[in-house]
C-alpha cells in the first residue's frame, strides 16, 4: 500500500482537457482508481475515477462536506469560513445535512415538480416564440434558451423579481466557474447581501413561493432554518436549480448534433426523448466532478493512501464512461439503458433537484426539436468557449441556425 503517488498533470497528459477530459480519465482508470492531480487551475487534489471506485467515494463518511466545521475553506473558495452562502445541505454531514434536506425536501415531491409543467412548457413556448421572431434565424441556444428557462422556473419557484436575474447569473458563474479569486469574493458577498434584504421583504409579506414557504417551515419538532440557512439554502437552490439543465440542454444538443443519426432517429420518434434524456446525462453530464470533499483522516482506496485533509474529487463524467459499467460507452446511443449513470451524484447529496431538471430537459428538448425541425449548430467544436474548471461541464455559448 503506498501513500500517496506521482503528481500527475492534467493539462499535460492532454492540452485539452478542458473541452474532451475522457480520453484523460479513461488513460487513468486504467492505471488505478485514486490520483494525485494538478487541475487545470493549478489545484493538487486527489481525484477518483471509475463507476464502482466514485460510487463508494460518494458513501464514504470519511470524505466531508463540512467544510465549515472541520476544514479551511480557504482551500477551496475564496471567501470567509462563515459565510452564511455555504450554510446550506450539500455543505454539511449528516445530522446537519438530514435536518436541513428534511426541512425543504417538501418542497421537491414528484407532485409538486409536476405540478410546475404547465408553467415549465409555457415559458418554453415563449422563448421559442422569441428566437423564432428573429428573422436572421441563427442564435445562441445557451443565452436565448438554455439558460433563461432553468433560471425563470427556479427564480420564480423561489419568488426571485426578474430584474434581478441577470445579477444571479453573474455571481452563480463566477461561484461555480469563477474568472479570478477577487471576482468569485465578490460574488459571495454580493449574493447573500441582496438575499438578506429579499428574505425580510418575504418574511413581511409572504408570498406564494418556495422561499416563503421556507422561512416559515417547521418540521414537527419545531425545527426551522435559522436566517443563515435560508441564505444558503437559496444560494444553493438557486445555482444547484439552473446549471444543471443549462448544461444538460447544452451537452445533450451537441451530442446530437455530432450523431445526426441519433438526432434523426429522435426527431422521429419522441418517444424515445426520456431514454435520450438519460443517455445525455451519462455521455456527457453537467457537471464533471462532485463538489470538492474534505480527508477527515488518512483514506486507503485502491491502494493508496489519500493524506488527512486533502482535497478529493470525485469523476462523475468518467463513472458514467467506465466500461465495466457501460457496455460501449463512448458511444452516444438514445436507445441505451443508461440507468445507474451518476450525472446527480450518489449517495446522501444525490441531487435534490434531479426530478426538476429532467422535467425541463424533457419539455426543452421536445419543443425545441418540433418547432426548428432544421435545427442545426452553427460552429465548429473547436471555436465553442467553455466554462472553466473541473466542477461544470458546458459551453458558454452555442450558436445553431434553423
Amino acid at each position: 500500500m503506498a501513500l500517496g503517488s506521482e503528481m500527475v498533470d492534467l493539462l499535460e497528459l492532454s492540452p485539452d482537457f478542458v473541452r474532451d477530459p475522457y480520453p484523460v480519465y479513461a488513460q487513468l482508470r486504467e492505471r488505478g482508481p485514486v490520483h494525485h492531480v494538478r487541475t487545470p487551475d493549478g489545484e493538487q487534489v486527489w481525484l477518483v475515477v471509475g463507476h464502482e471506485a466514485c460510487r463508494a467515494a460518494f458513501t464514504d463518511p470519511r470524505l466531508s462536506r463540512d467544510w465549515r466545521r472541520s476544514g479551511d475553506i480557504g482551500q477551496i473558495i475564496n471567501t470567509e469560513q462563515d459565510d452564511p452562502s455555504l450554510a446550506h445541505m450539500l455543505m454539511s454531514d449528516p445530522p446537519d445535512h438530514t435536518r436541513l434536506r428534511r426541512l425543504v425536501a417538501r418542497e421537491f415531491t414528484p407532485r409538486r415538480i409536476e405540478a410546475l409543467a404547465p408553467r415549465v412548457q409555457q415559458i418554453t413556448d415563449e422563448l421559442l416564440d422569441a428566437m423564432e421572431a428573429n428573422g436572421d434565424r441563427r442564435a445562441d441556444l445557451v443565452d436565448t434558451f438554455a439558460f433563461p428557462l432553468p433560471m425563470t422556473v427556479i427564480c420564480e419557484l423561489l419568488g426571485v423579481p426578474e430584474l434581478d436575474r441577470e445579477s444571479f447569473r453573474d455571481w452563480s458563474n463566477e461561484m461555480t466557474a469563477r474568472t479570478s479569486p477577487e471576482a468569485q469574493a465578490a460574488a459571495y458577498e454580493a449574493m447573500p447581501r441582496y438575499l438578506t434584504s429579499l428574505i425580510d421583504a418575504k418574511r413581511t409579506e409572504p408570498g406564494d413561493d418556495l422561499l416563503s414557504a421556507m422561512i416559515h417551515a417547521v418540521d414537527e419538532g419545531g425545527d426551522r432554518l435559522s436566517p443563515s440557512e435560508l441564505i444558503g439554502m437559496c444560494v444553493l437552490l438557486l445555482i444547484a436549480g439552473h446549471e444543471t439543465t443549462v448544461n444538460m440542454i447544452g451537452n445533450g444538443m451537441r451530442a446530437l448534433f455530432a450523431h445526426p443519426d441519433q438526432l434523426a432517429d429522435l426527431r422521429a420518434d419522441l418517444g424515445l426523448l426520456d431514454g435520450a434524456i438519460e443517455e445525455m446525462l451519462r455521455y456527457d453530464g453537467p457537471v464533471e466532478t462532485c463538489t470538492e470533499r474534505l480527508v477527515l483522516e488518512d483514506v486507503e482506496m485502491g491502494g493508496v493512501v489519500i493524506p488527512k485533509g486533502s482535497v478529493v474529487l470525485i469523476a462523475m463524467a468518467d463513472a458514467d464512461r467506465d466500461p465495466a459499467r457501460f457496455k460501449e460507452p463512448d458511444r452516444f446511443d438514445i436507445r441505451r439503458d443508461a440507468r445507474g449513470h451518476i450525472a446527480f451524484g450518489h449517495g446522501l447529496h444525490y441531487c435534490l433537484g434531479a426530478p426538476l431538471a429532467r422535467l425541463e430537459g424533457r419539455i426543452a428538448l421536445r419543443s425545441l426539436l418540433e418547432r426548428f425541425p432544421d435545427l442545426a449548430v452553427d460552429a465548429e467544436e473547436a471555436e465553442l468557449p467553455w466554462i472553466p474548471g473541473m466542477l461544470i461541464r458546458g459551453v458558454k455559448k452555442l450558436p445553431v441556425r434553423w
